[in-house]
């Protein structure tokens, strides 16, 4: 089955597996996914991640996700804001915010992507991604 929203795949993923309490989640890889889980990283949501090179195309993301001490997984919900059948746009001035500034949209910015507050403060406006919170 093809997939026509690889991004989305990969929020569900990271989702299903935090749920399930999983250590890690693995992810076909891709240029825009491997930024997403860069910023997830600084974002602090995710532990870490790395990119592994096997005998597929295109390789793999493996995603550590990260606990709090309760064994809660520190992302609470991610969402996909963007779709490939509605495009969502953001100017610099009209990022949202999400739960009151407790949660982060990621963009796809002309400068790569980013946190919707960095955009906001280098004054770019963009694709709006995801949310995670």
């Amino acid at each position: 089955m093809a997939m026509s929203d690889p991004i989305a795949d990969m929020l569900t993923r990271i989702r299903n597996a935090g749920t399930a309490g999983h250590k890690r989640t693995d992810i076909p890889a891709s240029k825009m996914k491997l930024e997403i889980a860069r910023v997830l990283l600084k974002e602090r949501f995710i532990a870490n991640y790395k990119f592994i090179e096997d005998e597929g195309p295109q390789g793999h993301i493996r995603v550590y996700l990260k606990y709090t001490p309760d064994d809660e997984p520190v992302i609470n919900g991610i969402q996909r804001v963007s779709k490939p059948g509605l495009r969502r746009y953001a100017g610099a001035q009209k990022m949202p915010r999400v739960l009151g500034g407790m949660g982060v949209s990621i963009v796809s910015t002309s400068r790569g992507i980013m946190t919707s507050r960095e955009a906001t403060k280098v004054g770019v406006g963009g694709e709006i991604l995801c949310s995670v919170w």
